[in-house]
């Protein structure tokens, strides 16, 4: 006999269970109403979780509720393969307005707290321009200054442009010395006394500026290049004079940088004979051994000679990775060049020492000018 439900839906042929009793399955795509069961019931009588009936209607995937599906399938089909699938997944936005697949970033942080408190002991123990404590701005040093110098430098000095532009200048006829046309090359001039004009107006020497930059990463340090992305001379905004950075940092290293237009003390801080001391903060990939740190210290040898540190420690005693080292070493990219030379990776790398100068104070990127004292403490370690 056909039975109809209350809304007046025809009812499927009735089962019979062992004991000879009807049951009812209502027409349409149905699901059990408990999803445990007693014969699920293990000898200990727990509960496991029980399977789906096979003869059960299945919805089609984007109308299933995400209980009932696979673990691991997306509610709206087959995961993505492939690049899809690195580069994050689906646009599809859940209802938290989170994209799925995508996992949230977390930045690197390359040097502890530890490892920072280490390298500023380190900087505690050597003599720094900032320490006010001894000098004042008041406190003067007589910097040895050439009286006689070349044309082309003293009209580079005096900020109308470089010294090669200068030579043009010189051959071209419109530079005077003491009122007289001067074209070769070579000529010297006193700072002092000569009278020299550009134009018909006279050229003084350019007034002597030293900054201190804290530099960020992803710059390179050049005055000029057409081919790098971004300079350090982008970061000094609101710099009114003409200044180029002293020595060198790669591109991937941050740090203390120094920026003049006094190419007599930039000389002193870079020249090898001065023996300048630099101090960095070291990331490595793996621990350094206490082997290969006394490989360093007594001496590596790379392609252009060997080199070897003045002082290397470890600054965070939990992790040997993360070291600080003293060398006066000006070659390219040598801090690096070592620790590659005994199978490490630098990570990261961060100059907080250069001649006296750190970037204490100073946020990535920012920069000052140092005072008055502070050069004459600079010029006083540049000149001994």
């Amino acid at each position: 006999m056909e039975e109809f439900s209350k809304n007046g839906r025809k009812l499927r042929p009735r089962k019979t269970s062992g004991n000879g009793a009807p049951q009812h399955r209502s027409e349409g795509p149905a699901y059990s109403t408990s999803r445990f069961h007693s014969s699920d019931r293990n000898n200990n009588g727990g509960d496991r979780r029980s399977s789906y009936s096979s003869d059960r209607p299945q919805r089609p995937y984007g109308d299933r509720p995400h209980s009932d599906r696979p673990h691991g399938e997306h509610p709206h089909g087959n995961r993505p393969q492939g690049d899809n699938a690195r580069k994050g997944g689906y646009n599809t936005r859940g209802n938290n307005g989170r994209k799925f697949g995508k996992k949230p970033f977390h930045k690197r942080e390359e040097f502890s707290r530890a490892s920072q408190e280490g390298i500023d002991r380190m900087i505690s123990r050597r003599p720094q321009v900032s320490d006010q404590s001894r000098y004042s701005d008041n406190d003067h040093v007589q910097s040895p200054i050439r009286e006689e110098v070349r044309l082309n430098k003293f009209i580079a000095n005096s900020g109308v442009c470089s010294r090669r532009e200068a030579d043009t200048l010189i051959q071209a006829g419109v530079v005077t010395v003491n009122g007289v046309v001067v074209t070769e090359l070579g000529t010297k001039v006193n700072v002092y006394k000569d009278d020299v004009r550009f134009n018909g107006e006279r050229l003084r020497g350019e007034e002597k500026v030293y900054l201190v930059m804290n530099k960020p990463k992803g710059y390179v340090t050049t005055a000029s290049d057409p081919h790098a992305e971004k300079t350090v001379m982008e970061l000094l905004k609101g710099c009114q004079y003409r200044v180029f950075p002293v020595g060198r940092l790669d591109k991937n290293t941050t740090g203390v940088l120094m920026f003049t237009n006094d190419g007599e003390i930039a000389e002193r801080l870079t020249h090898p004979s001065y023996d300048k001391k630099k101090i960095y903060q070291v990331s490595l990939d793996k621990p350094l051994t206490e082997e290969d740190c006394g490989k360093i210290i007594t001496g590596v040898t790379l392609s252009d000679g060997e080199v070897k540190a003045d002082e290397l420690e470890y600054i965070d005693a939990e992790d040997h990775r993360k070291l600080g080292i003293e060398i006066h070493s000006g070659k390219n990219r040598i801090v690096r060049r070592i620790f590659e030379s005994l199978g490490y990776e630098v990570r990261a790398l961060d100059r907080v020492y250069f001649a006296g100068l750190t970037k204490k104070g100073l946020k990535k990127g920012e920069w000052r000018q140092l005072s008055e004292g502070e050069v004459n403490i600079l010029k006083m370690g540049a000149y001994v």
